[in-house]
């Protein structure tokens, strides 16, 4: 595939479980900066942007072939749904009206389930104007799904700009009153993929409180401050200088407040990579982030070679276990209701 090109291509890049046939797509911005995605799972593929040199590298951990998504993965890139992050026991109830969802991470249900969206073939669209390349993906989840109350039709639209800006805009709305949080799941180095562990990457996040969990990783309804622990980001802060702090949960793995009116498109995080001067700014309607440094990446093929510490994620997303947390920012959708957040990625260089 040509990266010098403006517009979208698309090549076929094999077949899914089930032998539907799956489509890589690259768009290529004005400046031949380009993003790689797929229609299974609606999946971030790869993201190549320059150095200060201007030297273009893939930023965003994956797989060369389709082979290893068809595994079970670590969610590389993959837009997540219809609950990212756990909800405790696989349980929660809406009027009344218990529901029981696919448990599989311990006693929790996590990131959709068995069969997530990051597993289904999403129906794609072309968005294309003078500024940006993008692609709108949609699905149907029928009532019942995973547990799910409620059939939910779902867009998720990623465009990339003319500014090296990756928009991600999910919509959803349903029939039933149910639980909708989405997020993608990309895994960054800015460093390029095979450059080694993030701890050289210098990290600040817009939030002063965090989700503290149990043993479990289920919140423990409240938040509390960053301040004099290792989850403070207040002020830029390498990945690496306080990593090791956190032996329970091997790394971070932690759910952060961001600053700022939940609805409103503000910032959440910047990341500075010192060594080639790539730069993301992340901005975000959405209430919280979850900062996770692969923590259980393990050099296997089903980490893509990959080991831990070697990418962080930062996941846009609702709190964890929202569904039986009274306290928090809600994530129940009603008929008359639509969910529309939106997060940008802003790659930039520093001289």
């Amino acid at each position: 595939m040509s990266t010098t090109s403006f517009g979208i291509e698309a090549t076929p890049f094999g077949k899914s479980n089930s032998g539907e046939l799956v489509t890589l797509y690259r768009l290529t911005n004005s400046h031949g900066n380009s993003i790689t995605m797929m229609d299974l799972g609606a999946i971030l593929v790869s993201i190549e942007v320059p150095d200060r040199k201007g030297v273009r590298a893939n930023i965003n951990a994956g797989f060369p072939t389709i082979d290893g998504y068809l595994q079970r993965h670590p969610y590389f890139g993959s837009t997540v749904g219809r609950f990212c992050n756990r909800i405790a026991n696989g349980k929660f109830s809406i009027d009344g009206k218990s529901y029981s969802l696919f448990v599989n991470n311990g006693p929790n249900h996590l990131h959709g389930g068995k069969i997530g969206f990051d597993q289904m073939l999403w129906s794609t669209e072309r968005l294309v104007n003078e500024n940006s390349v993008g692609l709108r993906f949609s699905l149907i989840s029928p009532d019942g799904q995973e547990g799910y109350p409620g059939t939910l039709q779902v867009t998720a639209e990623y465009v990339w700009d003319n500014r090296n800006t990756l928009s991600i805009r999910f919509q959803a709305s349903t029939d039933q009153a149910t639980h909708v949080n989405l997020t993608n799941h990309a895994y960054f180095n800015l460093g390029g993929v095979e450059s080694g562990t993030v701890y050289d990457h210098s990290l600040s996040i817009e939030s002063r409180e965090y989700v503290p969990v149990d043993e479990n990783m289920i919140p423990t309804g409240s938040t509390a401050s960053v301040i004099g622990t290792p989850l403070d980001f207040i002020k830029p802060t390498d990945i690496g200088d306080r990593i090791h702090q956190l032996g329970q949960t091997r790394g971070y793995d932690h759910c952060f407040v961001v600053n700022g009116t939940a609805g409103t498109l503000r910032p959440a995080a910047t990341v500075y990579h010192p060594g080639s001067g790539r730069t993301m700014v992340v901005r975000t309607t959405q209430p919280g982030v979850q900062l996770y440094t692969g923590n259980f990446l393990d050099g296997t093929s089903a980490s893509g070679g990959f080991k831990q510490h070697e990418a962080f994620c930062l996941e846009t997303q609702h709190y964890p276990d929202t569904p039986n947390q009274g306290n928090f920012p809600t994530t129940l959708v009603k008929p008359d209701e639509k969910i529309d957040e939106t997060t940008t990625f802003e790659f930039g260089i520093r001289t």
